[in-house]
């Protein structure tokens, strides 16, 4: 049993959203092998309540709590040392301090670091002695960089000074570890391109999904009121990949549904929706839940799910937890890309809107269960059997 340090920028519960899954499951992994000491951060007030839940699983742990405004603020400071954003937003004296006496203290030798703001942490003399493995998830910068694309004037230019400044910061930190793990491998080949230097250290983790509990023989009532057919979107609403999905498809695809199927519903099921996806509430047949205590009811009783995505990167939990509830779901090439290869997936991708609204109309017009979308998951995406490869990691 070795002592292991894991670092994350979220606290890892509850896993309801892409990166915390991730997170949630590493650290069950870790735990049942392992010392944990884990050392992260706290976004949403709510989720203080689950402290008691990160000790129960790890030797120690230290939570810091982030005030979005308040860390943006700070972050300005990037634009006068001419450092990426994400890495003064993640900058923590407390946690640096924890960091230092933890691993001093405990000797450990072993650290996880998920996502490459929290590197920074056992980067150069902090992290002497140890085998320490990232995992960026995605190509982060490259996020940044279709941002710039898709935005004009000032905003444009601060996400562009983003990818640029954040690529820099992810390669130097890439090169302070031993190890660094992205989700697919177009991710980890991208990355090598971008970033060579550290191109023989860069290797993959895949996501996985948790089939017991996403298993469409659990019943659940339905959580919609009586009415038409229910095509769903599950996802955390402040992230502004899935904000642009949903407006997309519910003003470009779903009216374009709705000539056909008049009383099809669009259902935007996640937490913090802000103003612009209240606002498509008002659009006919478009709901919005806010935050649900289980997706499932949502995915169960949907008779599509959809990942419109139009800025994307690694793999979307959404995609894979709908597959694993034996769920037709239509998706955009973003949402698709890092998928495994499939006979049948590629006619469940589709970027043209009315396309898009002819599968859909399909789908609602037959609706089934698809046993191979959870047959494909359960063969290609168990959280075991790609964690391994973090062991691997760790061990070598």
């Amino acid at each position: 049993v070795a002592k292991v340090l894991y670092l994350t920028h979220r606290i890892p519960y509850p896993p309801d959203k892409g990166d915390k899954i991730a997170t949630w499951h590493i650290l069950r992994h870790l735990a049942a092998r392992h010392e944990v000491y884990l050392g992260s951060f706290v976004d949403d007030p709510d989720d203080w309540q689950y402290e008691a839940k990160m000790r129960s699983v790890c030797a120690d742990v230290l939570l810091r709590p982030i005030h979005p405004k308040l860390r943006r603020l700070r972050s300005l400071t990037a634009f006068l040392t001419g450092e990426s954003i994400s890495a003064v937003y993640y900058r923590d004296g407390r946690m640096r301090d924890w960091v230092d006496r933890t691993v001093r203290e405990r000797g450990i030798r072993h650290a996880v670091l998920y996502s490459s703001p929290v590197v920074q942490y056992v980067a150069g003399n902090a992290g002497q002695g140890m085998r320490r493995v990232a995992h960026f998830s995605d190509v982060d910068s490259e996020k940044w960089r279709q941002y710039g694309a898709a935005h004009r004037g000032p905003v444009g230019w601060v996400y562009r000074r983003e990818a640029d400044r954040l690529l820099a910061f992810e390669a130097e930190m890439a090169g302070a570890v031993e190890a660094t793990a992205f989700v697919t491998d177009a991710d980890a080949e991208l990355f090598r391109k971008l970033a060579p230097q550290v191109a023989d250290r860069v290797g993959v983790i895949e996501n996985g999904v948790d089939t017991a509990y996403f298993d469409p023989s659990v019943p659940f009532e339905t959580p919609y009121a009586p009415g038409g057919p229910v095509i769903v979107f599950t996802g955390v609403m402040d992230y502004w990949a899935n904000v642009d999905a949903v407006t997309w498809f519910a003003t470009e695809v779903l009216p374009r549904v709705q000539a056909r199927i008049a009383d099809a519903r669009f259902a935007i099921v996640g937490s913090r929706a802000g103003a612009d996806v209240q606002a498509l509430a008002s659009r006919p047949g478009v709901m919005v839940t806010g935050r649900v205590p289980d997706v499932r009811p949502y995915l169960r009783h949907a008779a599509l799910s959809v990942a419109p995505m139009r800025i994307a990167r690694g793999t979307q939990n959404k995609v894979l937890e709908a597959f694993s509830m034996a769920k037709p779901v239509l998706m955009t090439s973003g949402a698709a890309e890092g998928l495994r290869p499939v006979d049948w997936l590629a006619s469940q991708v589709v970027d043209d809107p009315q396309q898009f609204a002819d599968l859909a109309v399909e789908a609602l017009q037959r609706p089934a269960e698809r046993p191979a979308a959870r047959d494909y998951v359960l063969a290609n995406y168990s959280w075991d059997a790609h964690l391994q490869r973090l062991d691997r990691m760790l061990q070598a």
